[in-house]
């Protein structure tokens, strides 16, 4: 029976898409096995490496020079389960399309993995062996969990020295207060890794050493312990299953029969609801275990249909709840998660369609804006490659070429379709530093440039200081602003000059207080007059700022509030202490001198901003800086020298394991002290350690630290020495 949701002349039904993100910590392989998957479905006819900067998905040139992903890169393949006999699969003999987004690992371009998580219906996290779970894997874990979306675990260089897949198992279990549930068990470890048990059909999956591109493999029976061990596993899965789902759990009770396409979907159904984690293991660079890992895919992720309608509110009846549902033959309603200039076709918004139909030639209306822009030309993108096509359907993600007032997180949508989607959130950046061309004629090409790099990229932030005229460019740390004055040079041809970093510093408060603020000024067109009283208090770490109107008795007229509120907001832009911006702070109006004749909006928006200068001064400001959540992975023979320059940079040390003669240390330092860190760790270690860090709160400095502050800002006069 067709189902009424699907358009009749889309090329692969609802239930037979698959819309995936693959996500991990930074050098764990997620492109190495993005790389296999197109490689295994047909779409590349040779397998690139990431050393070799040759991979599909890693199509930047400052990507295959680092050999790290920093643009998330959407392609799309079509993979046909093979029909084997004894083993159960969801679409056995059938193509299934699946579009994947292969993002970044580097803390740095975090925002790539957010906006993708954002519009995907599923995930695989990547693990390595030997790590198990990373720093980075936790972030992309919590933003996947943001956006409900389920996920598989693939275990990776199993083929790797150390590695350990149970290990792996119990540090996910630990970590990250999840259910994995093994159900692709790799078959040795290190050099001796030859395939996988295939645990809910109790099967062996071998690969051959013989064919170095892993493309065939046999299905056998099981030998030896591998009997055991998949028995075991799979009373485990049978067990979980139970637990979580209704249909396999009643039947369980009642000792009847469970067959192996029964105790899959049940899975399916424990996946799709967040509650269970299918887990695989295997080498991507090896090519062991990726098909097994694709027919995963179809058998436990989503396809759009499976997921919940998307929702959003309706902008012209004040934020009415609506829905978008899963059909194409509704109106159509589709959520832009990415924009990227190409130097062929210029700027491509990527966008996902989540209900009815777009076509070349139709009218799409953008609730932000509240314009209507017709569609000139949609392409399927390959990475850097782009397929024009006619049509885009339900649950489909493909690009536009040609719309001029767009921007990441918007809503396009029929125009009789009155809904706005919630857009994805970005972390503040961290980091600045001044930027200017070496040449006066290419003053006009920067400003171009940065303006189309800030128009991809929601977590760099450009803007201008008032007292020096000079451009300031903010992101997410030393190298997200190296990657972006180099596309500058590169895609610009704009040579630069950068200063030395500077933190994005905050202000908040550690007390509370009430303050005043009168503006009482005579000007040529007569006096104006307001006065306006406020209270101010801490709010929780990282809540941000709220501002509440408390005014009763009408001393501030109606007329006259929002006015008061955004002078309050102005205030909160520069704070008392050394003019960061104020974060995390309640403040309640209360009160107000209206005078009919000499009050006015202006009036009542500065006293409302000295109200808050004179209640900031009150509440003890003090300047934050940002913390970071620093890993260090070590030979323990290092540990104690690394443990001393960390607690050197006012570094509070964390946990620490031990894992085969490595140490992970964890520890919370602050950004300022971490300027040029890989170059004294490596000295510290003769080159054998690493790190990774992300930012994780803001804290207030020490009285000694917040002096160097302003006296760099020229704020106080140095210390006398």
């Amino acid at each position: 029976m067709t189902d009424t949701r699907n358009n009749p002349n889309r090329p692969f039904p609802l239930e037979r898409t698959r819309n995936i993100g693959i996500a991990a910590h930074i050098d764990a392989g997620k492109t190495t096995l993005t790389e296999r998957i197109l490689f295994y479905t047909g779409m590349i006819h040779r397998i690139g490496e990431v050393h070799d900067g040759a991979t599909t998905t890693d199509h930047m040139e400052q990507e295959r020079e680092r050999g790290i992903t920093i643009t998330s890169a959407a392609v799309t393949c079509n993979w046909k389960q093979l029909e084997q006999e004894g083993v159960d699969k969801l679409y056995s003999g059938q193509d299934v399309r699946i579009n994947i987004i292969d993002t970044p690992g580097h803390v740095d371009f975090t925002a790539e993995v957010e906006r993708s998580l954002r519009v995907l219906d599923g995930a695989i996290v990547v693990f390595c062996g030997v790590a198990g779970v990373q720093p980075q894997s936790e972030t992309v874990w919590r933003q996947a969990s943001k956006y409900s979306v389920p996920r598989i675990i693939f275990v990776n260089k199993m083929d790797r020295v150390g590695a350990d897949f149970q290990g792996v198992v119990d540090d996910v279990t630990k970590k990250l207060h999840c259910t994995p549930v093994p159900v692709l068990i790799p078959i040795g470890a290190e050099d001796n890794l030859q395939g996988q048990i295939d645990v809910i059909n109790q099967k062996a999956i071998l690969y051959s050493d013989d064919d170095v591109l892993g493309s065939t493999f046999e299905v056998k029976e099981l030998q030896g312990e591998q009997i055991e061990i998949a028995k075991v596993a799979y009373n485990t899965v049978l067990s979980l299953v139970a637990d979580h789902d209704e249909m396999i759990g009643e039947k369980f009770l009642m000792e009847e029969v469970i067959s192996a396409s029964e105790l899959k979907e049940g899975l399916r159904r424990a996946t799709i609801s967040n509650h269970l984690i299918p887990m695989a293991g295997g080498s991507a660079f090896k090519n062991k275990g990726v098909q097994a890992v694709l027919d995963g895919v179809l058998d436990y992720l989503p396809s759009p249909m499976d997921i919940p309608a998307a929702e959003g509110h309706d902008p012209k009846s004040e934020g009415e709840a609506v829905t978008a549902d899963t059909n194409d033959n509704k109106k159509f309603c589709s959520l832009v998660f990415k924009l990227w200039t190409d130097k062929f076709v210029g700027k491509l918004v990527f966008f996902r369609v989540y209900s009815g139909t777009v076509s070349k030639g139709d009218m799409v209306y953008n609730p932000r804006t509240k314009k209507k822009e017709r569609i000139g030309r949609l392409i399927q993108v390959q990475a850097d490659a782009q397929k024009d096509i006619d049509t885009c359907y339900a649950g489909d993600i493909a690009a536009i070429a040609g719309l001029k007032e767009v921007t990441t997180g918007d809503t396009l949508c029929d125009p009789k379709f009155s809904i706005m989607l919630e857009p994805p959130v970005f972390p503040e950046p961290v980091i600045s530093i001044a930027v200017e061309p070496k040449t006066k004629a290419d003053q006009d090409k920067m400003a171009v440039g940065l303006t189309r790099l800030s128009d991809e990229d929601p977590t760099f932030v450009v803007s201008t200081d008032e007292e020096t005229g000079q451009t300031i460019i903010a992101g997410m740390g030393e190298l997200h602003l190296e990657v972006i004055v180099d596309r500058l040079e590169r895609e610009f041809s704009v040579k630069a000059n950068t200063g030395k970093p500077q933190i994005a510093y905050r202000e908040s408060i550690l007390g509370s207080a009430i303050g005043e603020g009168t503006f009482d000024r005579q000007t040529p067109n007569g006096r104006q007059f307001a006065k306006v009283t406020l209270e101010v208090a801490m709010n929780e770490k990282g809540a941000g700022n709220e501002i509440k109107n408390a005014v009763s008795g009408g001393s501030i007229p109606k007329e006259f509030i929002s006015h008061v509120l955004g002078g309050v907001e102005d205030a909160l832009t520069n704070g008392t202490v050394a003019g960061f911006p104020v974060v995390d702070t309640k403040v309640k109006v209360t009160a107000g001198v209206f005078e009919e004749e000499y009050s006015d909006q202006n009036a009542f928006k500065v006293a409302a901003i000295f109200a808050m200068k004179n209640a900031l001064e009150k509440a003890s400001p003090t300047i934050l800086e940002p913390i970071m959540d620093v890993e260090v992975s070590t030979p323990e023979e290092y540990q104690g020298d690394i443990m001393s320059d960390l607690n050197r940079r006012r570094g509070q040390i964390g946990k620490m394991e031990s894992k085969t003669g490595f140490s992970n240390l964890s520890a919370k330092v602050p950004l300022s002290e971490m300027f040029g860190y890989m170059t004294d760790l490596r000295t510290v270690s003769s080159g054998r350690a690493s790190f990774s860090m992300e930012p994780t709160l803001f804290e207030p400095v020490p009285g000694n630290v917040e002096r160097n502050i302003k006296e760099a800002m020229g704020l106080i006069l140095p210390t006398a020495v």
